[in-house]
């Protein structure tokens, strides 16, 4: 027999708490015979497992149903409602916030605009008002919402700090995560836009069966996440994916460009009428789309492209130029849609990142 070292039993706790509580969120409301099937555990480690999660607010025994007869099996379900997440898009003309239970499951939304040229301190807090309107709004104590996570554009380091920022004033050096954490109390995060748009994406939008994937987010900027192997690539700075910044791409140009005359939901419309100077000017920006896109994707090969933010609402007036122009300069190609959630995105994926955090250091998952 191996005899358990100092140490041993803490970790077994550990371990027996993680696969009960792990299958008891994939079951959702569960007895304790099922529940030890499918984690391989003794009935009584089950419910011994299950009593500590109770006491701590994890879980709650559920009720048997009406008629039942005899004695019922004790049912159990995970309270998603013990915590919540706040995920917000910290952007250049607006901030969305989402607040989410601990399944992921979003039941608020909060928008507020922003202006443009808007002084890092003034966007802040705009983003603060905003966060907690979102949480008063939907009735959940301040002192619930466990950790908060910030999208933004620019590159943002492994501390949640902007280390470059191109398309806001002043935003290059701020620290978002620190002050998005004091809104609550909680711990405080922050990755770029795109790359949280394509956490999103593969969570629950049209990524999800796709292991690797280019995410471009097409709107006021243009921008990129990458996800390989089913996770996030930020490369060692952050800066992974942020091909736009290369002046020879042409992606800040080509943006300019389509909205020189009116607004790209204009050139978008008058396009898809057939009018030939739009039809002309949405082709060069999918051509000028397609030359960073293709040199993403050549790199990486992905299974998809996702092309996301405001100018993906175009639909196929964007996206059948952007197909073409990427066939004539890929060696592969690959499949290319639509972003399932458009301008909510980048909060949905900072739902995700929050919830990851709150999974793995709060729940132990």
């Amino acid at each position: 027999m191996t005899e358990l070292r100092p140490g041993d039993a803490s970790l077994l706790r550990k371990v027996n708490t993680r696969l009960t509580l792990s299958a008891l969120r994939r079951e959702g409301v569960a007895t304790l015979t099922r529940l030890g099937r499918v984690t391989g555990l003794s009935r009584q480690t089950v419910e011994t497992v299950l009593d500590e999660l109770g006491e701590r607010g994890y879980v709650r025994e559920v009720p048997p149903d009406e008629g039942v007869m005899g004695r019922p099996a004790r049912r159990f379900g995970f309270r998603a409602d013990a915590g919540y997440v706040l995920g917000v898009e910290v952007g250049g003309d607006a901030i969305v916030a989402a607040l989410a239970d601990l399944n992921g499951e979003v039941i608020a939304w909060e928008r507020t605009g922003v202006p443009g040229g808007a002084a890092p301190h003034e966007r802040l807090e705009a983003a603060r008002r905003t966060s907690l309107a979102c949480a008063d709004g939907a009735g959940v104590a301040r002192r619930r919402v466990w950790a908060v996570a910030a999208g933004t554009p620019g590159i943002v380091d492994r501390t949640g700090r902007v280390s470059l920022s191109i398309t806001l004033p002043g935003w290059t050096g701020v620290d978002l995560a620190g002050p998005a954490g004091r809104w609550f109390g909680c711990t405080g995060l922050a990755a770029n836009d795109a790359n949280l748009a394509v956490l999103a994406e593969h969570w629950r939008g049209g990524a999800q069966h796709a292991s690797d994937v280019v995410y471009v987010l097409a709107g006021h900027r243009a921008g990129a996440g990458i996800l390989i192997g089913g996770r996030l690539h930020q490369g060692r700075n952050g800066a992974a994916g942020e091909i736009g910044t290369l002046r020879q791409v042409g992606w800040e140009d080509a943006t300019r460009e389509l909205v020189k005359e009116s607004s790209a939901a204009e050139v978008f419309e008058a396009a898809l009428t057939g009018d030939r100077d739009a039809v002309r000017r949405v082709d060069r920006y999918a051509e000028r789309l397609a030359i960073g896109a293709s040199a993403l994707a050549l790199a990486v090969d992905p299974d998809l492209l996702v092309l996301g933010g405001g100018h993906a609402r175009a639909g196929d007036v964007l996206l059948e130029p952007l197909r073409r122009h990427l066939a004539e300069l890929c060696v592969s190609v690959p499949e290319v849609v639509a972003s399932t959630f458009g301008d909510e995105a980048v909060a949905l994926g900072a739902v995700r990142l929050a919830l990851d955090h709150v999974e793995r250091e709060v729940l132990g998952l």
